[in-house]
């Protein structure tokens, strides 16, 4: 009845409205609306949460206890429902020991890969290891053509002192009668002196042979006679056996793993000893991390001030403390290079500055007191080494968190930061080590994939010979397909060894996508969040071809997205609505792309027909006013030492392909280095030489997607700290002053006016063991979060409980006489967070709406004008109708005479900004320029920038069909529901 459809029946998650949805199976349906219409809500806490609720029942009760159990949604009946697997937007993991590499599977194959083929090399000489069995090496000399003659040689001694008489004594007992010393062969019958405080080579001749021809008759005797001759070499040479074709021509051979001329062994080559978790491959000094804590000099300096005024953070401002020991020390060195104490850090002569770091030199100085006078002479420490010496021996915890402040993460000095042991770290595979091609980007990693193959033309690749390709074969194919899945979604500027908790959601998302593809799982319910988020549009048909591709293997594949290409190549549409919140939840459209683009009843479809679309609110480029500010020599990641120009007062978008350096150069560059100096931040700046035209800027703020609170008791109340001025009103109540209370007693957060049965959440949990724990509501409280003293003070009939119940848009009716409370609420609902709960977890919100809370506060606070503001891809998680509205409150900051920039892929943004920044051309090392820069209209016009083809493409739509914009308000009355 239900194989080719999912069937939903009254579903009332969170703020759906008893809704009815019917999606066809096996096909790519997308779940669009505005935001908080639902679209999670169907999606991720229904759909995803029955079908694995469904898996885990299935299992035995022993096997769910391990297993994470979930809660049935609300849902009347879902049919046709298949295993699901969801792709959210969250971290891979916050391991720092997980990699891109390991993450994708493709490191396991690369270990099996080096562990059957690779070709070990001593860490300290480099030279090849081979472990050869006796017929192998007599196979190879067997292979020297005819008439070369040669010698057998077994090595006793090399590069060894001594005298060796005893060794000479007992091969003439051996009945050997040569012996090669220091190159040179000499009779045994005669005396052989050498000087044993000398270093010698001593070879045994243990015989002289002339290899016959392949068809000689005395073919058979010369093979017997060089195995003898081969295994006694072996047995007198302790496993080396050395075969001299004359002239320097020589071969050393080995029956053992180990390097003749550095006297080190190797074990036998597995899998385990290329895992930086296993002891078998890890450094054993950073237990493969590849970084330890140690003393960071960067830390110790203020490259800006001089050692008057604190340039030496370690010592202090030594501007007051002349007549110390410390002050003269560092006078008489900086003296030493011909500066002085007031010489800033950053103008000190290199030398000048390690002496200062790590000391070094004497240091002589006089000194006078009441006691008397003298000189003293010593050699000075160094900074870093003082303090890393008064770590080691404080007592205090106090000072040993001073000390702290200045270590940092740093390469492991054993291992070079490669995370593996000297030996494993060593073999190689077409040339390269494996910590080699896992520092290489995945498309450069699928070039010498590629190369590998013996019949590859590609000669600069040492390539795989005929016996390595049969064994490497099909690991090779299942590695190749990995990098090709994750050059497909977009991924191929990423490097295999990048740690994953680094990457962005989007990233961390199109990975995960690339690994299930590379399962060929069929069957299965797939549910994704915003995969496109992140990706330039040059990039975004890729992903659609992925997600295509897994359609096509036999599984449903359901979207939340509000891209138009991905609507647009969709088979199927769900168009949630019409508002958000309680003004949501409810089905306002569902059908093929071309159905709801003709729906007028849909917001999307009139976006999708052309009828609305997003544009800049005031309708015109601002002119540049002269002042900019300006960051020299970016070198951070792949940047080329960019001088980038950002214009003060204007609303800049940061744009380019994935891996073109955005967030290198402003989430990494420019806000830390603005948070340095202008905000005391810590943080450290990613490579730069300077940064210009900071008199014209106060502040700088990173509006971020990261929570506004880590725990369920953070709400949007209290983090636009309009909760401070409702606690007060209810604070001044007549009844609230009689009986003393202040305005703490209206939050349950501390003890006095919360529940204490529930200590201020509403609910309590209920272990239940091999079932989901379940969250049931206080008895005592009922979920009001308050003891009853705290609700009987009421405020307009409503208690404290009542207003954390209230939406933005209803607290702002019901406060509209309070301009304090009455203004911060009102931010809120100009970034279209009107449907939010003032009391909702913070840990609910997603990461548009957290980054939107923030926008509200900081539209809140007296405007200034001299604030840069930073924001990186805000429309995550944006309908084209939140996207105006996120536009109208980005451009009110720039009205202010605020500077706002933007990392941006969305179009709809970028034709809207007053300037455009462009990097590229691609991503990775073939990134990190400045393609374009200028206008939008300047963009459009530069034919090497991919974002100026697409924009081009957009702003002549635009001229076409003019720009049509409209504020209108679907009533949701007017809403029938799709038969």
């Amino acid at each position: 009845m239900y194989q080719d459809q999912i069937v939903i029946r009254g579903a009332r998650e969170h703020n759906l409205a008893d809704i009815n949805v019917t999606l066809p199976r096996f096909r790519l349906v997308v779940i669009t609306g505005v935001s908080g219409s639902g679209k999670s809500s169907l999606a991720f806490d229904t759909l995803y949460a029955e079908g694995q609720r469904r898996y885990v029942e299935s299992l035995s009760a022993y096997a769910r206890q391990f297993l994470g159990q979930m809660e049935k949604p609300k849902v009347d009946f879902i049919g046709g429902l298949s295993p699901a697997i969801a792709i959210e937007q969250k971290a891979v993991s916050k391991n720092p020991r997980s990699t891109v590499a390991t993450v994708t599977e493709i490191y396991d194959y690369l270990r099996v890969l080096y562990a059957r083929v690779g070709i070990p090399h001593c860490p300290q000489c480099g030279r090849e290891v081979h472990a050869q069995s006796a017929q192998e090496i007599v196979d190879r000399v067997c292979g020297l053509p005819a008439g070369t003659r040669y010698q057998v040689l077994a090595p006793v001694a090399r590069n060894r002192k001594g005298a060796f008489q005893d060794v000479f004594a007992q091969a003439r007992a051996d009945g050997f009668s040569r012996v090669r010393v220091d190159g040179e062969v000499r009779e045994l019958e005669d005396r052989i002196p050498l000087d044993k405080k000398r270093k010698h080579d001593i070879e045994l001749v243990v015989d002289r042979l002339a290899a016959p021809a392949e068809d000689g008759d005395n073919r058979d005797a010369y093979v017997s006679r060089l195995t003898d001759s081969i295994e006694t070499a072996l047995r007198m040479g302790d496993g080396l056996v050395i075969i001299d074709r004359g002239a320097g021509d020589e071969w050393l051979l080995s029956e053992q793993n180990s390097c003749p001329d550095c006297n080190l062994s190797f074990p036998e080559l597995s899998p385990a000893m290329f895992s930086f978790n296993s002891p078998l491959g890890m450094c054993p000094d950073c237990n493969g991390l590849g970084t330890r804590m140690e003393f960071d000099p960067d830390k110790f300096v203020d490259p800006d001030k001089s050692l008057h005024d604190g340039g030496l953070r370690s010592s202090g401002e030594m501007r007051k403390k002349k007549s110390t020991g410390t002050y003269k020390m560092l006078e008489y060195i900086v003296g030493q290079y011909g500066a002085t104490m007031d010489t800033p850090w950053k103008d000190l002569p290199a030398k000048c500055q390690h002496t200062l770091l790590y000391g070094g030199i004497e240091v002589t100085f006089e000194w006078h007191n009441s006691h008397g006078e003298g000189r003293h002479t010593h050699t000075t420490e160094g900074a870093v080494n003082e303090v890393r010496r008064r770590y080691r021996q404080t007592n205090s915890e106090g000072m040993r968190r001073w000390y702290t402040s200045f270590m940092g993460q740093r390469p492991c000095t054993t291992c070079g930061g490669l995370r593996l042991r000297p030996e494993a770290a060593a073999v190689t595979v077409g040339g390269r080590r494996i910590t080699e091609v896992t520092a290489l980007a995945i498309g450069d990693a699928l070039a010498w994939v590629d190369g590998l193959h013996p019949d590859a033309a590609d000669a600069d690749v040492p390539r795989l010979n005929a016996e390595q390709w049969q064994i490497a074969e099909e690991v090779l194919k299942e590695i190749r397909e990995r990098l090709e899945f994750l050059v497909n979604v977009g991924l191929h500027y990423l490097t295999l060894g990048r740690p994953a908790p680094t990457l962005s959601g989007g990233e961390g998302q199109r990975i995960r996508l690339a690994s299930q593809i590379g399962c060929g799982l069929t069957g299965v319910l797939y549910v994704l969040d915003e995969p496109s988020i992140g990706l330039h549009q040059r990039d975004n048909r890729r992903l659609l071809d992925t997600l295509e591709r897994l359609r096509d293997l036999g599984n449903t594949v359901l979207v939340v997205e509000h891209d138009e290409e991905t609507m647009r190549t969709a088979d199927w549409i769900v168009d949630l609505g019409p508002g958000a919140g309680v003004n949501g939840g409810r089905l306002v459209a569902a059908g093929p792309p071309e159905a709801i683009a003709a729906d007028p009843a849909s917001l999307t479809g009139r976006y999708l027909s052309g009828a609305l679309r997003v544009s800049s609110p005031n309708g015109q480029r601002r002119p540049t006013n002269g002042k900019w500010l300006t960051l020299v020599g970016a070198r951070q990641n792949n940047l080329k030492g960019l001088d980038v120009r950002f214009p003060l007062g204007l609303f800049t978008c940061v744009t380019g392909v994935s891996g073109s350096g955005k967030s290198s150069l402003v989430a990494q560059t420019l806000h830390p280095a603005l948070a340095h100096v202008l905000n005391g931040a810590g943080d450290k700046a990613g490579a730069h030489e300077r940064i210009d035209g900071l008199e014209h800027v106060g502040k700088a703020i990173n509006i971020t997607q990261e929570p506004i609170g880590r725990t369920p008791r953070s709400n949007p109340a209290t983090y636009v700290q309009v909760m401070d001025e409702i606690r007060n009103l209810f604070a001044q109540v007549p009844e609230a002053r009689l009986r003393g209370y202040k305005g703490g007693r209206f939050s349950f957060n501390v003890k006095g006016g919360r529940c204490e049965a529930c200590q201020g959440h509403g609910r309590r949990r209920v272990e239940m063991h091999f079932l989901a724990d379940v969250w049931v509501t206080c008895n005592v409280c009922k979920g009001s979060r308050f003891n009853r003293e705290t609700l009987q003070i009421r405020y307009k009939g409503k208690s404290i409980s009542d207003v954390l119940d209230m939406d933005v848009s209803e607290a702002l009716e019901f406060f509209a006489n309070v301009p304090k409370v009455q203004r911060i609420l009102q931010t809120l609902a100009d970034v279209g967070l009107g449907y939010i709960k003032l009391g909702q977890s913070a840990t609910t919100l997603s990461g548009g709406e957290a980054q939107r809370v923030k926008l509200a506060k900081e539209l809140a606070r007296v405007a200034t004008g001299d604030t840069v503001y930073i924001l990186d891809e805000p429309t995550t998680g944006l309908h084209f109708a939140d996207i105006q509205k996120l536009l109208d409150v980005l451009h009110l900051l720039t009205d202010a005479g605020n500077t706002v920039v933007v990392i941006e892929h969305n179009l709809d943004v970028i034709k809207t900004a007053d300037w455009i920044i462009d990097l590229g051309p691609e991503g990775g090392d073939a990134g990190g320029r400045i393609v374009a820069e200028g206008t939008p209209e300047e963009v459009a016009r530069m034919p090497e920038s991919h974002t100026g083809r697409f924009l081009r493409e957009i702003l002549t739509t635009e001229e076409v069909g003019g720009n049509h914009r409209s504020e209108a308000v679907i009533d949701p009355a007017s809403i029938t529901a799709p038969a």
